[in-house]
């Protein structure tokens, strides 16, 4: 329970313990300071009081007019029998609660006054020295409420500038996460871009490479075998050299992703699936780093390339989908899956691909119940 709760609870139900600690005191000394009468008209104002506190504790009755009756009812029984001062205290605590600054001020210096009065022995005071005893009293009283509310409100203007200064700070850190949130995607991108420069480097030399050495040596063997004749060993030479031919000018188209040239990767993505798998595309479509475009697009080639060929799989599913900070691609199929999802270059190759985007793979294959593939990489928008 929080210490305004607390004080709530106080301002609703501390009235009635107080009231009746009042009562009970006041009773003890009835019959040296009260007559009868003033014994009844005492009565009739506690069960107003008492009526008073139950509508107040119900919320029937609005504060500033709870406050001004309670006041005048604690004046009057303390002018009775000043042991009621005791119920009169309550002003001191909850004027600032239930009144305006000016009128709380209004309300304690009401309170001061019962309380010097009671103190004094009761009002009026007897006397010269009657009246000399409650002034003195009244000033302690005011002196007192005084030096109180300067100390509440020095608390309560501390209170306020630690709020502000914790507000303050909890502005700055969230600030710094952002700051600390973009930096991170600054950094990954810069890797990205030097890593971009050198990857594509190495793949035009490597695609020169097949193309004028493996590429050419085969063509110039089709060549030769065409020329030989129609010899069966001579077609089956000639066929087997057209086949490793496409699968050399493959690898060099797949050393440079020909799809992403003029698309983005979800037509990328439409035209590897077109036929074999189905694609769902899911969320905002990003304009994508090329370096994040290419290693979504291998690992989805190299996902279904395992399930068209290796898996038998009759259904294969690829999703890609787009949320505020990161891409994830996840191909499943109904193949006959494999209880090793560690082992296989083409499984490694498509994890590396994954980290070097700063993203992870993850596989999830039984035997007979198909294989899923699913991998996360940041969100690294072009440019």
């Amino acid at each position: 329970m929080t210490t305004e709760q607390r004080w709530e609870r106080f301002y609703r139900w501390g009235p009635f313990g107080l009231l009746a600690l009042a009562s009970f005191l006041a009773l003890l000394i009835r019959d040296l300071v009260m007559t009868p009468g003033e014994e009844r008209v005492a009565a009739t104002l506690l069960i107003t009081a008492l009526v008073l506190q139950s509508l107040h504790a119900t919320g029937r009755v609005p504060g500033t007019i709870y406050f001004w009756t309670r006041t005048v009812l604690a004046f009057v029984l303390s002018w009775l029998n000043p042991f009621f001062c005791v119920y009169a205290v309550l002003g001191y605590f909850d004027a600032a609660h239930y009144l305006t600054r000016r009128w709380a001020v209004a309300g304690m210096f009401v309170t001061a006054v019962t309380m010097s009065g009671a103190q004094a022995g009761g009002l009026p005071p007897d006397g010269a020295v009657g009246v000399a005893g409650f002034c003195g009293l009244l000033v302690l009283n005011v002196a007192l409420v005084t030096f109180f509310g300067v100390m509440a409100d020095r608390e309560t203007e501390q209170a306020r500038v630690q709020e502000e200064t914790i507000s303050e700070l909890e502005r700055t850190n969230a600030r710094l996460e952002r700051a600390l949130t973009e930096n991170a995607g600054l950094q990954a991108q810069l890797v990205l871009q030097a890593r971009e420069a050198g990857v594509n480097d190495e793949r035009r030399r490597l695609a020169a490479e097949i193309h004028d050495t493996i590429a050419q040596g085969l063509a110039g063997i089709v060549t030769q075998l065409q020329a030989a004749g129609d010899d069966e060993h001579v077609r089956r030479a000639t066929d087997l050299a057209r086949a490793s031919l496409r699968e050399a000018r493959r690898s060099v188209r797949n050393l440079a992703p020909t799809e992403l040239e003029h698309g983005s990767l979800p037509e990328a993505l439409k035209e590897i699936t077109d036929g074999c798998a189905q694609l769902t595309v899911t969320g905002t479509v990003e304009s994508l780093h090329d370096e994040i475009q290419a290693a979504l697009l291998r690992i989805a080639q190299e996902a279904l390339a395992n399930a068209t060929r290796h898996a038998g799989a009759d259904r294969i599913g690829v999703t890609l989908s787009y949320l505020d900070d990161e891409v994830i691609l996840d191909v499943r199929d109904d193949g006959r899956g494999f209880t090793s999802p560690d082992g296989g270059f083409g499984l490694t190759a498509m994890r590396e691909r994954a980290a070097r985007v700063a993203g992870t793979l993850e596989i999830e294959s039984e035997p007979g119940r198909g294989t899923a593939v699913s991998a996360r990489v940041p969100l690294i928008r072009h440019g």
